[in-house]
């Protein structure tokens, strides 16, 4: 399987370390757009039953803005995803690789463009950093 991302895992429940996920991220000038919550969807869409897991779509908008300037098309890759899966008695806490998700993109010759992936990331291993 493709290594998408990169994760934590932090002790608690799907609930407390939500909030710890958001505060983590507010720090890094992130803010969450969205949040689905798995669990409930597939069991009501298709009653399917899985453990508890979030997906949040998280967006830093300095970063947002620089990349949609440069292509409008980069909207296609954002938010950026963060997925709470609780495991156990912890949950995991994965968030995608700009790095693997830009690399899709022809940044041509900007060269503000070709750094961002590297700076979104950077950012958020400081989120999971803070996490552990």
């Amino acid at each position: 399987m493709a290594k998408l991302g990169m994760s934590t895992s932090v002790v608690g429940s799907i609930e407390d370390v939500k909030e710890k996920v958001r505060a983590s991220l507010k720090t890094q000038g992130f803010g969450i757009l969205t949040e689905i919550d798995m669990q409930k969807t597939l069991k009501e869409k298709i009653g399917v039953e899985i453990e508890p897991y979030l997906i949040l779509g998280a967006c830093n908008p300095k970063i947002a803005n620089r990349a949609l300037s440069v292509d409008r098309s980069i909207g296609l890759l954002l938010p950026c995803n963060v997925v709470l899966r609780e495991t156990g008695s912890s949950v995991e806490v994965s968030i995608q690789d700009p790095e693997v998700m830009f690399s899709v993109v022809d940044a041509g010759g900007n060269q503000d463009f070709k750094t961002l992936p590297l700076e979104a990331k950077q950012l958020l291993q400081a989120v999971l950093e803070r996490l552990e």
